[in-house]
């Protein structure tokens, strides 16, 4: 699994293409927290908050996960290395969980830098350092177990087809339906129906974190889901 590991991290930085999503990803949302007036700018808000950051980094990510994600076995697939890689001593879930977490850690990477702007609203508040620190927490690592779900969402794409572009094309739609289609299928219901539609997608406990509340329950769900991906995943490169 390390050795699959290693590869896929040395395959996306070996390229310009891996250092230029990532770079498009911080430009994006460093340009609507800074620049660009509207809801997401910290300026015009008047909060010493990053609240604009998560709830923009969730549509990014439907842009920056099936980048990351789209080629991993779908480039195997079409070299015909995918059949080289199976016949090895490893097994299926060595694997796929060797692309799961370089894929995570490429996302990882890429939020690491968004450290830099918690340090900045600590600075800009009055007084300084007045910030709600278990919300930025929460928050943050609810983008980290969103970003769990969402590679593994684009993993299993990629092992739909040969084609990276409709790859990323599925993965994205699949990841908009897990993280709102849910949501806005429970508002057209109401009482325990709407409740129990929104508890099946990721918005609703996201935003459960988003709140600073970490509850064992979204955690869970966040691991299932990735689980569930990544078995099916792992169904198809058997096959």
């Amino acid at each position: 699994m390390f050795s699959i590991y290693i590869k896929e991290l040395k395959s996306f930085f070996g390229t310009a293409i891996g250092y230029i999503v990532i770079a498009i990803f911080l430009l994006a949302t460093g340009l609507m927290l800074w620049v660009f007036p509207g809801n997401y700018n910290i300026i015009d808000r008047g909060y010493a908050d990053l609240e604009g950051l998560f709830l923009l980094a969730p549509w990014l990510y439907l842009f920056l996960c099936p980048a990351v994600t789209m080629r991993m076995i779908a480039e195997e697939r079409q070299n015909g290395t995918i059949e080289l890689l199976v016949t090895r001593p490893v097994s299926g879930w060595d694997i796929v969980l060797g692309k799961l977490f370089a894929g995570w850690t490429v996302v990882f990477i890429a939020l690491l830098p968004t450290l830099v702007w918690f340090v900045s609203i600590n600075l800009l508040a009055e007084p300084e350092y007045n910030v709600d620190y278990a919300q930025f927490w929460g928050s943050w690592l609810g983008l980290v177990f969103l970003a769990v779900v969402f590679i593994s969402i684009g993993i299993f794409g990629s092992s739909l087809s040969k084609n990276q572009i409709v790859v990323f094309i599925l993965s994205a739609l699949i990841c908009f339906t897990l993280y709102y289609g849910f949501e806005l299928l429970g508002s057209l219901f109401s009482g325990r129906i709407a409740y129990s539609l929104r508890n099946i997608g990721i918005h609703e406990h996201y935003s459960s974190i988003a709140r600073g509340v970490i509850d064992s329950r979204d955690i869970i769900y966040f691991l299932f889901v990735s689980t569930i991906f990544a078995y099916f995943t792992k169904l198809r490169v058997k096959k």
